[in-house]
């Protein structure tokens, strides 16, 4: 068994796990069946958990999913942005933000309705699952200090 020394970092992740996390990943985004809806969720949790190296990739993502820079400049304001997002983004944004931070220990239920509200049981269960995926990969490259950068589009 090989050890990192104290002091130092890894960026090795897994394999197996690696692969399971990118198959979790790959299925909710599919099964939202919105991309560029996909990459303002996943960007939201990453900017909440400050993870560089998932806001470096999935703003490049975004924009390849026709993403607008306005939305990428107001998103971390999405509550105050206006009519820059839909109802159903803001309804999506705030689900990420509930199960992201999840300060009250619970998901509220007007949060939850209004996603409820937009998206069919199974687009709800497929948003819920991206919103999980993301918020583990972040806390993997956020947990082994992984910088921005490597990933290219």
């Amino acid at each position: 068994m090989t050890r990192t020394a104290p002091g130092t970092r890894t960026t090795l992740l897994d394999r197996e796990v690696g692969q399971a996390m990118s198959a979790v990943s790959a299925a909710a985004k599919k099964g939202l069946g919105d991309p560029a809806l996909a990459e303002l969720v996943v960007i939201r949790a990453s900017q909440l958990n400050h993870c560089a190296f998932c806001l470096d990739m999935h703003l490049a993502l975004a924009r390849e999913h026709g993403v607008s820079e306005r939305q990428l400049d107001l998103l971390a304001a999405w509550e105050e942005a206006g009519d820059v997002f839909g109802e159903r983004e803001r309804a999506a944004l705030a689900l990420t933000e509930a199960v992201t931070v999840l300060t009250d220990g619970f998901v509220p239920d007007e949060v939850y309705d209004r996603a409820a509200a937009h998206f069919d049981d199974i687009r709800l269960a497929h948003l819920v699952g991206l919103i999980i995926a993301i918020n583990n990969w972040n806390r993997v490259m956020v947990g082994r200090r992984i910088p921005p950068g490597g990933y290219t589009t």
